[in-house]
This record gives C-alpha cells, sequence and structure tokens, in this order.
C-alpha cells in the first residue's frame, strides 16, 4: 500500500456505497419494455413532449390531434410505445369524442401503460386548469392516479430556477395535482433535439413508479364515474368545436406565470413566440 496515497475518508465511502444502492436499484427496477399515454392540453407541448422521448417528429404539431396516435420507438435499450392523445381546452368542457379517445388510449397498448404522463407548461397552473385536470382523469378511474407522472415542460422558462421553488410558489391547485400522484413529477426541456440527456431519467422515473405501485395500469379494472359532462358534449364532434384563441394552459395576466416574471424568468412575450414556433397552436378547422 502506497503510504503517500491519501486514503478515502468516511463521507466518499458513504458517498460510493449510495450511489452503487441506487445503481442496483435502477437495474432491479429496469423493464425491457414501456408503454407511455401523453395528456394534457392542446396547447402547451404534449405532442412535442412525445416527439423528444420519441427522439424525432412523429406526431404533427401542425394541427390538433382529434384522435390517438400511437408510436414506438427504442430509447436507451427499453422499447418505449407512446400514445399521443386529443388535448383538452381550458375555458370549455372537453368533447365527448376526444373524451372517448383518452380512454380508448389504454387499450392501444396492451395490457395497459405503464405511466401516463400529464403535461404541464411552467408557469400557467389555475383553478380552472385543476378542474379540467380532475375532470379528463377521472374517465380512467381512480387507479389513474397511482400511474401518472406530470411532466413540467417549458424549462427554459425557468432559467435557473429550481422546479422545486416553482411548485411552492404556484400554491394550492399544481400542489392538489401532484399530492394525487404522489408527488411524481419530472422537468423537460423540449428545445433540446436529438439524444436528450433528461429522457432516461424520466424513463427511470417510470420504471420506479412501476415497481412502487407492482405493475402497470390495468384498464380492464379501471371503474371511471359517471360523466357529468358527457350530455353536455354529445352532440359536439370534434370538428363542431367552438373556434377559440383559449387552447389550453398558458401564460395569463396577473397569474402565476407573473410570479415567474419577479423570479427573472423570461417575458410573456418571448416564451409565447418561442412555443408557437414549435407547438400545436392551432384550433381544429
Amino acid at each position: 500500500m502506497n503510504p503517500d496515497k491519501p486514503r478515502p475518508s468516511v463521507d466518499d465511502d458513504a458517498e460510493e456505497e449510495e450511489e452503487q444502492a441506487a445503481l442496483a436499484a435502477r437495474n432491479a427496477n429496469r423493464l425491457s419494455e414501456l408503454r407511455l399515454v401523453l395528456l394534457g392540453w392542446r396547447w402547451p407541448g404534449k405532442s412535442l413532449t412525445g416527439n423528444t422521448i420519441l427522439g424525432r417528429e412523429d406526431f404533427r404539431l401542425e394541427r390538433a390531434a382529434e384522435f390517438c396516435v400511437k408510436r414506438e420507438t427504442e430509447v436507451d435499450g427499453r422499447q418505449v410505445t407512446v400514445v399521443d392523445t386529443p388535448g383538452w381546452f381550458s375555458s370549455q368542457g372537453t368533447p365527448a369524442a376526444y373524451q372517448e379517445e383518452m380512454i380508448r388510449a389504454s387499450s392501444m397498448c396492451p395490457p395497459g401503460p405503464h405511466a401516463f404522463l400529464l403535461v404541464v407548461p411552467v408557469g400557467m397552473f389555475t383553478d380552472t386548469d385543476r378542474a379540467r385536470v380532475e375532470e379528463n382523469l377521472a374517465l380512467l378511474g381512480d387507479e389513474v392516479w397511482r400511474h401518472t407522472i406530470v411532466v413540467f415542460t417549458w424549462a427554459e422558462v425557468l432559467r435557473d430556477i429550481p422546479i422545486e421553488r416553482y411548485i411552492r410558489r404556484e400554491g394550492r391547485d399544481l400542489q392538489w395535482v401532484l399530492d394525487k400522484c404522489k408527488n411524481r413529477y419530472h422537468l423537460i426541456n423540449n428545445l433540446v433535439f436529438g439524444k436528450h440527456p433528461q429522457v432516461p431519467a424520466l424513463m427511470e422515473k417510470v420504471e420506479k413508479m412501476v415497481a412502487e405501485e407492482v405493475g402497470h395500469y390495468n384498464p380492464e379494472k379501471a371503474e371511471p364515474p359517471q360523466n357529468q359532462t358527457q350530455a353536455q358534449n354529445e352532440n359536439q364532434k370534434p370538428n363542431q368545436v367552438k373556434e377559440t384563441r383559449d387552447l389550453g394552459a398558458r401564460p395569463k395576466q396577473n397569474g402565476s406565470f407573473g410570479s415567474l416574471k419577479g423570479m427573472e424568468a423570461e417575458p410573456v412575450q418571448k416564451t409565447c413566440s418561442r412555443a408557437s414556433a414549435s407547438d400545436d397552436l392551432r384550433v381544429p378547422q
């Protein structure tokens, strides 16, 4: 033994043991296949998040989807299936045909999705947005929350602000959603193209959730409550959705995005222009 070589400290040994334990846990949780369903509003990057996971532009962004779309790829050695669903609106009820598609999504990746990725844009969550989340996830039954991860998009808006600080500033409506899914969330920057450093970490979080919940979501066991909004929407088809500029969760005046400006985030105008260049902003015709 070289007497001049410094011996590892107790802290170094403990840190190495923690890293080895974390690696062993990740390897134990690793799945050869992952099945994911995207849920969320029409505007803030749901389909774009799907493309980020796939590593290519498979989901069309120039037109709002009216039906579920399934795509497959390989991510970090795993076979990954991604199902994109029709996005919902913020200021009006979700059309019944769209809700039927959301329910159908879980049967498109049998025997059931490992995770529902609820896409939420940074800086714009209100009590109305919470109501829409509650309304639409209720279609899938209470079990859906055990298999849901919130994926925050527009990470670039935060700049150097920790996501945990943002969550605290947003208040009770966003916290209610996070509490429902056992505080499982992930931050992703959809402006990064090619091999994405945040996607493997998201896959590991999905695998950890599957291990904790002992399996995937089973659509056959789901018992969604009676949809209270179906009656008012039963005659409203996707191509009859009233045209509106309120396509979903977005920066609102005097809202949470304003608090981000106080935290030295980017101004609203810059953020909106950045999103409109890349996301599904159009109203269905």
